[in-house]
């Protein structure tokens, strides 16, 4: 008979500070793009100019993307209870998820919008377009570097900040659209400029949808290389193999691990077990281990009776 010992150990890394900025980011953010979706709606009627009023609705999406991250983020710093006992983590995954089918779905919007414009693009105030535009150039892009920093550690920020920065290729290509108009009186400029930018947003919101629905199905996160984490626990004092390796994302920003170690002679030692978590959590970016030892052969063995 297998006799088996279990450690079960944990090492969270917390950036209080990290979570403080992110959440002043998205507050201010939420205000501004609130903000200008009311300016930019009305102006854009004002205006007679359908790619304005596409622009506030594309502007409103990213305001709710926005709220949701940001709840996100905020119950993901939930305490874990009995019936979700990693807590709410996992929110910061679906929220990464919904951002990039918000993305995609105003894409979709703009570019209806763009196709139909071209049969019937209409008279538009190319000055007024423009002004608007720029206004959202400076507010969207102000919020973009809001989250910039933020965005390299955590998919649901990095959401955000593809908002943003969308958004601010948008406004661009409005302002462009606003000028030629103004200049030329060729309306049919706006609609493609529309197409470029929604190709643009869609090939940056591709890498977010993958790791998004990656984290959703519990793959190995990006950030994290199996293959390396196999050999260093391969390599351990005292461990003739190992089965049962899994490692996922519990959020955005965590990842965890548990593996079953094969230790002929035992238990080896809590020294043992807390230098492999800190190595784990320090080197290969895993917050909570599980490690299980046991003794006898590892389940691929084979033993003749």
């Amino acid at each position: 008979m297998d006799h088996h010992e279990h450690s079960h150990a944990h090492a969270h890394a917390h950036a209080h500070g990290n979570i403080d900025t992110n959440n002043k980011a998205f507050l201010i953010a939420t205000a501004l793009n609130t903000g200008f979706v009311i300016v930019e709606f009305v102006y854009g009627i004002a205006a007679n100019s359908t790619a304005l009023i596409a622009d506030a609705g594309h502007n409103l999406s990213d305001v709710l993307g926005l709220i949701l991250a940001w709840g996100a983020a905020l119950l993901g710093r939930r305490a874990p209870s009995h019936k979700f006992t990693y807590g709410l983590r996992g929110t910061s995954i679906l929220a990464a998820l919904g951002n990039a089918v918000l993305l995609l779905v105003a894409c979709g919007a703009i570019a209806w919008e763009a196709v139909t414009r071209f049969s019937n693009p209409g008279a538009v105030s190319g000055l007024t377009v423009s002004i608007v535009a720029g206004i959202g150039i400076l507010i969207n892009g102000a919020s973009a570097l809001l989250f910039i920093k933020g965005s390299k550690s955590d998919l649901n920020v990095k959401g955000a900040f593809l908002h943003m920065a969308a958004d601010a290729g948008v406004s661009l290509g409005v302002v462009l659209a606003g000028v030629a108009i103004y200049f030329t009186g060729a309306h049919w400029i706006d609609p493609i400029l529309s197409l470029i930018i929604v190709a643009i947003i869609i090939i940056s919101t591709w890498s977010l949808l993958r790791d998004s629905v990656d984290l959703a199905l519990n793959a190995v996160p990006n950030s994290v290389d199996r293959n390396e984490i196999e050999t260093y626990l391969l390599q351990l004092n005292g461990v003739k193999d190992i089965h049962d390796l899994h490692i996922w994302g519990m959020s955005t920003t965590e990842n965890a691990l548990t593996v079953h170690l094969v230790m002929p002679n035992g238990y080896p030692g809590d020294t043992f077990m807390n230098e492999t978590m800190h190595t784990l959590k320090d080197r290969y970016s895993i917050h909570h281990c599980t490690l299980q030892v046991e003794q006898g052969l590892a389940p691929h063995e084979t033993q003749l009776v």
